[in-house]
């Protein structure tokens, strides 16, 4: 059975957060877990619910749990604003026009969306708005800098999600969502004539990786690094890519590792979006259904259905607890499984 989370249930919650920010949230359930084969009650426990941490938002995205801190960071796109949740005092602001300077036209999605760590402890966010990857140092007062804002010259469409590699290479998504009217924006404000993953190398130098994603969205690397799984948030053709990452760091041999296409559409807008991996190499990809949980083959084992469309999630606590983008709401569920925070 589907345990329904009313409008009112949802209006207070987002009302309490917002009152009293300092104070430790409330919790409600909601969603289920379908379990399409057995060996998914080895990854989620039969019975384990999802809780609601925080809501009230428009738009939730990029997930990034911060070891050091104990913090759960994440965007509200349309806000332009970073959150940050801790088990102790709930919510609260992190950065406000995140994303945005004021300084280019925007989309109805001007925020910072995809976060991670690199390997000094820095913050690295995709900013949408000002088409870029930004870093920012935490615990200091240095502000965000610029890592990279074009490639050959050219601006990016607006960079959406970044992993970081062991030897310090940045590879990074860059569809359209950023622009004015997305892959149909007006000129001057689309530059490359195409979309795809970039890689950053540790020197600095910028490298077209994959240019035939028209919609790359989400990213993750298998457990040994040999593999970068690749969402393509395409409505005509909803696929998780994966690629060979050679010793120089260069992307071949691209395979499709799973086709949402076949899977029965229960909302709008669902298409192949977040990647998170755990450490025995399962892939958990935002998508058609909720949160699809696929074996390290591409077998669909389940799927984590808070019954609103999912963007994306992240590992936290002590890898074993997965925070959802809920559309509206951040929630998490206990798992079995164990990824690694702040990846």
């Amino acid at each position: 059975m589907r345990f329904c989370f009313s409008i009112i249930s949802c209006l207070a919650l987002g009302l309490a957060a917002s009152s009293a920010q300092a104070q430790a949230p409330r919790y409600l359930t909601t969603g289920r877990v379908v379990r399409q084969r057995p060996a998914l009650d080895q990854l989620v426990a039969p019975g384990a619910q999802l809780e609601i941490i925080s809501s009230g938002h428009t738009h939730v995205e990029g997930p990034l749990w911060v070891p050091d801190s104990s913090m759960l960071l994440f965007s509200d796109t349309k806000t332009r604003t970073i959150y940050r949740w801790k088990e102790q005092g709930g919510r609260s602001k992190f950065l406000e026009h995140s994303g945005y300077t004021g300084r280019l036209p925007y989309s109805d999605e001007p925020s910072s969306n995809g976060m991670t760590l690199d390997g000094k402890g820095n913050l690295l966010l995709c900013e949408h708005g000002d088409r870029r990857l930004a870093m920012l140092p935490l615990g200091e007062k240095s502000g965000k800098r610029t890592l990279t804002d074009n490639y050959q010259g050219k601006r990016y469409n607006s960079p959406n999600d970044v992993v970081s590699a062991p030897d310090g290479s940045l590879y990074f998504t860059d569809p359209p969502f950023g622009l004015l009217g997305k892959d149909k924006g007006p000129e001057p404000a689309r530059e490359l004539a195409f979309t795809g993953v970039f890689r950053r190398a540790p020197d600095g130098q910028v490298s077209a990786e994959i240019t035939d994603v028209p919609r790359a969205n989400g990213l993750a690397f298998s457990p040994d690094g040999r593999t970068l799984y690749v969402s393509n948030a395409d409505s005509l053709r909803p696929i998780i890519m994966a690629y060979e990452v050679g010793k120089n760091g260069k992307l071949s041999k691209g395979r499709t590792f799973f086709d949402m296409a076949a899977l029965p559409k229960n909302r709008f807008k669902e298409v192949p979006d977040g990647l998170k991996v755990d450490r025995a190499g399962n892939v958990y990809a935002a998508g058609v259904g909720g949160l699809l949980i696929l074996s390290p083959q591409g077998q669909l084992l389940g799927t984590i259905d808070p019954g609103e469309v999912v963007a994306n999630c992240a590992w936290g606590d002590d890898g074993h607890s997965l925070y959802l983008m809920a559309t509206t709401f951040v929630c998490r569920i206990k798992t079995l499984a164990q990824g690694v925070p702040g990846k």
